[in-house]
């Protein structure tokens, strides 16, 4: 399945966020293993509707830097978020429900999409969380366009409704499952310094130009990207590691208190950079080792996390920075992922008092 849930429940109010958790469970409130079910991803995203009619909506995105209201949520993981923190540092938060940010006749609201794949009992389990389009019989996408030639697997094969290859002669039972999710606040008050929002995505084509500006309209993120196998490219003696770079002018200035990268499986990790080479920030997942949920082996069930010391990592408006990807080619992939997110403060906290 992969589908929106609008309007859930969500805090009101002018309030800070200070974190957003989630997991899948059965109806008995249990963890459900990837093994079982691979939550691919889950975003939270904000929208405002008119008061009088729901129907009427706008986006609310974060602030940057893909372009429309790509890769728009506050949060946003997959199958990692057991072991990845999303906590938020004091005095920080993300500031929501202001009054003066919501636009007149609209009222704020939040929802959530959900893409998790039923992988009991399939023919190929990470194949089928990679969304090869052969193990899911499609040829045309959600909908109804054909697919292109060249499009061995993503979003556009697995998409709601659709069912991953199973072993002949199983006969799936159907259960039902929820996307159990934890928020927590704090108040905003003058106590409370305001972050924002930016994600990095690998597959941006974003080119610098004599004009450019590096404002969202500029870019143009892709989300997904697939890898070749070192075999079949001729690479091997590399490691077998595939390595994607990109290098971007910073449309915002600011201090960077939290980091996290988002990979699929086959992940080894990602880095932000300054142009002269210094590490920012580096997200390196954690690989299961067992059958239990939180451990399963073979898939990613963390992220690193950085928070930099306030006031160490500073970005200036315009500054070129470089994300790197990098994922394991031993076998070829489809529709990966390598994000990154940073939450950036206009300023420090002011020096206690002695």
């Amino acid at each position: 399945m992969n589908r929106y849930y609008y309007n859930v429940d969500f805090p009101k109010g002018h309030i800070a966020l200070k974190s957003f958790n989630a997991e899948v469970i059965d109806e008995a409130g249990n963890s459900v293993p990837l093994h079982e079910t691979y939550l691919h991803h889950w975003v939270v995203e904000r929208y405002y509707t008119k008061t009088l009619n729901s129907s009427d909506s706008i986006s609310g995105r974060n602030s940057g830097i893909c372009q429309d209201e790509i890769l728009g949520q506050f949060f946003g993981l997959g199958s990692e978020i057991r072991k990845t923190d999303t906590h938020i540092p004091d005095p920080y938060g993300i500031e929501i429900g202001n009054p003066a940010d919501i636009p007149s006749g609209f009222e704020e609201r939040w929802r959530i999409n959900v893409h998790a794949i039923d992988t009991r009992s399939v023919e190929d389990r990470m194949g089928c969380t990679e969304c090869r389009c052969d193990l899911y019989n499609v040829t045309e996408d959600g909908t109804g366009n054909p697919l292109r030639p060249d499009y061995k697997g993503g979003l556009l094969c697995c998409y709601d409704g659709t069912q991953c290859r199973m072993k002949q002669g199983f006969e799936g039972i159907k259960r039902t499952l929820y996307l159990k999710y934890t928020v927590k606040w704090v108040d905003m008050d003058s106590s409370v310094l305001p972050v924002k929002n930016y994600i990095f995505d690998i597959t941006d084509g974003w080119k610098r130009s004599t004009n450019s500006t590096g404002i969202n309209a500029e870019h143009s993120c892709q989300v997904e990207y697939d890898v070749e196998s070192c075999n079949a490219t001729g690479l091997a003696d590399n490691g077998c590691i595939d390595t994607k770079r990109i290098i971007l002018d910073m449309p915002f200035g600011g201090y960077v208190i939290y980091g996290v990268a988002h990979q699929h499986a086959g992940g080894s990790g990602s880095a932000l950079y300054r142009e002269d080479g210094q590490l920012l920030c580096s997200s390196l997942p954690v690989y299961g080792e067992g059958e239990e949920a939180g451990n399963e082996a073979g898939y990613i069930v963390g992220m690193s996390t950085c928070y930099p010391q306030p006031g160490t990592v500073k970005i200036s408006k315009g500054e070129t920075l470089i994300i790197d990807s990098n994922y394991s080619s031993i076998r070829n992939h489809t529709g990966l992922m390598g994000l990154f997110y940073i939450l950036v403060a206009d300023q420090l906290p002011k020096p206690m008092r002695t």
